[in-house]
């Protein structure tokens, strides 16, 4: 019954965030964007297998739908609407403040993240984990650099909510390095 709710929830969230992204790629590619909410949405499901425990709907939701408040058009009440306030706060606080300046808006991120419950926590980890991977060839050594850096205090911030995903994207965080040289 539980699995049921969760595979219910993900194909709820995954059915709107489609719609919502429409035919947006991801940066640098011509790949689909749902592509990259299905590939967090496997590291946040792998998580939630490894380590029973979790609120599964609410991770599951939130990690398809991490993106769509900042990336879309699609406003914070219809979040709201279709999945509740829990979800939405998971949501906000996995959105970007436009508002921020960009030397703060990491330190702002985590901040807003870690008053969330676990789960939101998680889908962050397995963003990143899905996001370390060959950078766009236009990014400089420098840049990539820093990406690096950003996604150790991603680490060293919200480990604590999943063991599993901290063990992944630390492999990826030194994985990622091979990238991050001068040409």
């Amino acid at each position: 019954m539980y699995h049921d709710r969760i595979q219910e929830s993900y194909l709820a969230a995954y059915h709107f965030a489609a719609r919502a992204h429409g035919a947006q790629v991801y940066p640098g590619t011509e790949i689909s964007y749902i592509m990259h909410l299905s590939f967090v949405s496997m590291e946040v499901l792998a998580a939630l297998a490894a380590e029973p425990g979790h609120d599964g709907v609410l991770a599951v939701q939130c990690a398809v739908l991490h993106d769509v408040l900042e990336d879309t058009p699609t406003s914070a009440q219809d979040v709201e609407a279709m999945f509740g306030p829990r979800v939405l706060a998971g949501v906000q606080a996995l959105t970007k403040a436009a508002d921020v300046p960009k030397a703060a808006a990491m330190a702002d991120s985590l901040r807003r993240i870690q008053a969330q419950p676990d789960e939101v926590w998680m889908v962050k980890l397995a963003d990143r984990v899905s996001n370390l991977q060959e950078p766009p060839a236009y990014w400089t050594a420098p840049k990539c650099l820093a990406y690096q850096a950003e996604a150790r205090l991603i680490l060293d911030a919200l480990a604590p909510a999943s063991p599993y995903l901290a063990a992944r994207l630390a492999q990826k965080i030194e994985a990622y390095g091979r990238w991050c040289v001068e040409g």
